[in-house]
This record gives C-alpha cells, structure tokens and sequence, in this order.
C-alpha cells in the first residue's frame, strides 16, 4: 500500500508533513527507526526499495543492520514513498500502537523511544513534538543514569582514598622502621668499610714488594734459560751437521758404486736393444759386405725421441706416444694428479689413483716400457695403504718435496741417452724435463690413448 503524497490544504497529512524537526533526530530514536526501517525492509521487493538500498535486500536483518544503517535512515528521511511503505509494515506488525497515534493519544506505559520512532516514520500531527519529547526523556534518562553511576564511583573513590590513606600510613611507618634500621647497618658497615680500605692498603703494598721481587727473580731465571737454550740449539746444529756429513759419507760409500753401476748398466742395455732393434730392421744377412754397399747413401739409424717429434703428427695425437714408448728401454714417467684432474677431477682422490693406475697397467703390459707415476705425498696425513699394479711404480712425494720436483729428480737420475717420456700439462714441468733431456707429452694425450684400450 502506497501513501498519496497529495492532499487538500490544511489536511492532516499536509500539515504534518509541513513539521521539521529544528534539531539532529536523538540517538536512542534513531536507533529505533533503523530497527522499524530493517524489519520492513524483508517485506519489500527489490524493486520497492530505494536504488541505494536495493544491494542490501539479500541480506539478513542484523547484517543490515550493521551495514545499512546510515543508508536507510537516510532513505527515510529523503525518501517519502519508501518511508510509507515502511509505515505500512509498521501498521502490521504494531496496529495498537500506530492506532494510538493516529487517533492523537500515545499510550502512556509505551517506552517513549518506540513512540518517538514510530512517529517519526508515520508523520502524524505533532510528530516532532513526540520525537522531542522521547529525545528529551532519554537524555534525562541518560543524565540521570549517568548521575547515579558518577554517585557510585564516587563513593568507590573515596572508599578507595579512605584506604589508600591507612596503607600509606602504615607503609610510612613501617618505612621509617625500615630507614632507622638502615641507617644504624649503613653505619656499622661504614666502619667496617673503613677497617677493610686499611687492610687492603696494607696488603697491596707487600704484594707490590712481592712482585718486585718475584720479576727480578723471574728475569733473571730467563736470562739464564735463554743462554741455556741458545748453547743447546747451537749444539744440537753442531750435532745434526755432524750427523748428516756422517749419513752423507755413509751413503756416498755405501750406495755411490751401485748407482753408477745401475745407470752403466742401464745405458748398456739401452743401446744393446737398440743395436737389436737396428739389425731387426736393417734384416742384413750375415755377410760381410754387398754391392750394394758402394753405393753411396744413408743408412737408417736408431729413432730417439726428438726423430719422433719431427714427424708430421698433431701434439695431441695418441701414436706420438705410441712411438716413443716403443723405443728401446723407454721410461714413461706420470705426472698422476695432473693426469686425473684433467681427465675426471670429479672423482674422490682415492678413485682417481685408482682409476689411472689401472689404466696404466694395461698401457705397461701392451707396450713393455718401464712406467712410474708420481703423486704428491706433501699434505697427506699418513701414508697411503695402496697395492701398486704390476708394470707400474708408484711414488708419493715426501712432506716438503713437491710431485714436480720428484719427477724431475727421476729424469736427472736416468743416463743421458735413455729414451725418457714425461706426462704432465704443467708448463714449468715440461720446460724442465725437456731442458734434461726427456720428451714432455701433454696429458690429454695419454688419456686419449688410455681411453683406447
């Protein structure tokens, strides 16, 4: 039912709607309003409500609550068609007390909140006054709830100071006890303070003359424990040069001949098996002389190692090795570290030496040259439990001997003439080694050719 907004001059409607309210609508009144305007507002379709609350038709009544508030009380009073038909539901759901007002007489045991709201959206004659009215009672409510709460605190307040007041009392002179008691030990401890400052004074004097006499004494102890040292050390370097021109003498008479012999020997066996290697190669028969023997040419001599290097091989070509490890006697002589972490330095150490060693084996076994690979032995923290591979020797450098010098060491220990290969990327390495005489050879080469079985 929709509320015409016509009328006829000095109707009842008219001269209602002709009120205005001179102040804001009371909070209590508002709050009631909005009640009435979200419990009509379930009874509205979507298209009865204002535009502005058509998005809160879905919603229940205490989310309306919440949030539509402010737009309803707004739609309320700007609105006069929605604010009849909220008077409609409100004549539904409280007929006495809309009745009540319409007839003029509000009845007196309603709560004057629910009179003022009502008649704020129903608009009868003299509506405003009844708003005003129920403002006013609720303000004289609130001022009067608000004197007998200010009572109440009021009288816990002074409750509060009343004891507030005995426990300061009886704190201050409980304080005052404890202060006296204080000052009497503050003093007794004064004294004995004193007493003690005296003590100490008397006791850091003698450890003063203590020490005095404690660091003379103590350097003078060290005065004689440092010549004492100095004369030891200077004997023990007597001793040890003693004992190493001793060792040395020793050594040189005990071993000099062997060596000799072995690198004569060696060498001797060197050019034994290549005078073989020449007659296997020459195949000359047994006699003496030929016609051939005129005529003038070169005859083939044995090949060494710098023959070797001239032919027209890449430096990374794996028969370079080939060749020179089919010289006669010829000694490979592994740089091993160098070798693995070129070729698989992923690997754990141990497996590397492994892994290479293995390989070297197979590579003595096929081509019967003498192999040695060294590795460095400097930081190891105790000896490598280690079964060298037959064909191949297996060195570990010493503690403060690198790999690099003992390689170097195995080429200056061979005779001048031997056929001496060295594997190693290291350029100081190869510089040396071929400034003594031996071929260097890079180690990709060697792994390309272990690599081919």
């Amino acid at each position: 039912m929709v509320e015409s907004t016509g009328g006829e001059a000095g109707s009842p409607d008219r001269d209602a709607a002709a009120e205005v309210l001179d102040r804001p609508l009371p909070e209590g009144v508002r709050r009631r309003v909005v009640q009435i305007a979200s419990d009509g507002f379930g009874g509205l379709t979507v298209a009865e409500l204002p535009p502005q609350l058509r998005q809160y038709a879905r919603f229940t009544p205490t989310r309306r609550m919440k949030f539509a508030g402010n737009a309803m009380a707004a739609a309320l009073e700007s609105d006069t068609l929605f604010r009849q038909r909220i008077g409609e539901r409100l004549r539904d759901a409280q007929p006495e007390l809309v009745g009540a007002l319409e007839a003029g007489s509000p009845p007196p045991a309603a709560d004057p909140l629910d009179v003022a709201a009502a008649a704020y959206v129903l608009r009868p004659v003299g509506w405003v006054k009844l708003v005003a009215a129920a403002g006013e009672d609720a303000q004289r409510a609130d001022a009067e709830r608000a004197d007998e709460e200010t009572r109440a605190e009021l009288d816990r307040l002074r409750a509060e100071l009343a004891e507030a007041r005995a426990q300061t009392k009886t704190e201050t002179e409980r304080l005052r006890g404890e202060l006296d008691a204080a000052k009497r030990e503050s003093a007794a401890a004064e004294r004995k303070l004193r007493a003690a400052l005296s003590d100490v004074k008397r006791g850091e004097a003698a450890v003063r003359k203590a020490k005095a006499e404690t660091d003379a004494v103590r350097a003078d102890g060290q005065a004689q424990v440092s010549a004492a040292e100095s004369e030891t050390r200077r004997l023990k370097s007597r001793l040890g040069e003693a004992e190493a021109a001793l060792e040395s003498s020793r050594r040189a008479a005990r071993e000099g001949r062997s060596i000799e012999d072995m690198r004569v020997r060696l060498l001797l066996d060197t050019v034994l098996d290549a005078a073989q290697g020449l007659r296997r190669e020459l195949a000359l028969p047994p006699v003496s002389t030929r016609p051939a023997d005129s005529v003038d040419a070169v005859e083939p001599g044995k090949m060494t190692p710098k023959d070797i290097a001239t032919r027209a091989l890449h430096e990374h070509d794996p028969a370079i090795l080939d060749q020179l490890l089919a010289l006669p006697q010829a000694h490979l002589v592994v740089d091993g570290y160098n070798v693995t972490k070129t070729g698989y330095p992923q690997m754990p150490l141990e497996k590397q030496r492994l892994r290479l060693l293995g390989s070297l084996s197979q590579l003595a076994a096929q081509s019967g040259a003498e192999v040695t690979c060294v590795f460095d032995g400097a930081e190891l923290a105790a000896p490598v439990l280690l079964a060298p591979p037959r064909g191949v020797r297996v060195l570990f450098s010493k503690p403060g001997v690198t790999a690099d010098e003992l390689i170097r060491q195995l080429v200056r220990a061979e005779p001048s003439g031997r056929p001496v290969i060295v594997v190693s990327t290291d350029r100081e390495v190869a510089d040396g080694v071929a400034k003594a005489g031996a071929r260097p050879v890079a180690s990709v080469v060697l792994l390309k050719r272990l690599s081919r079985g």
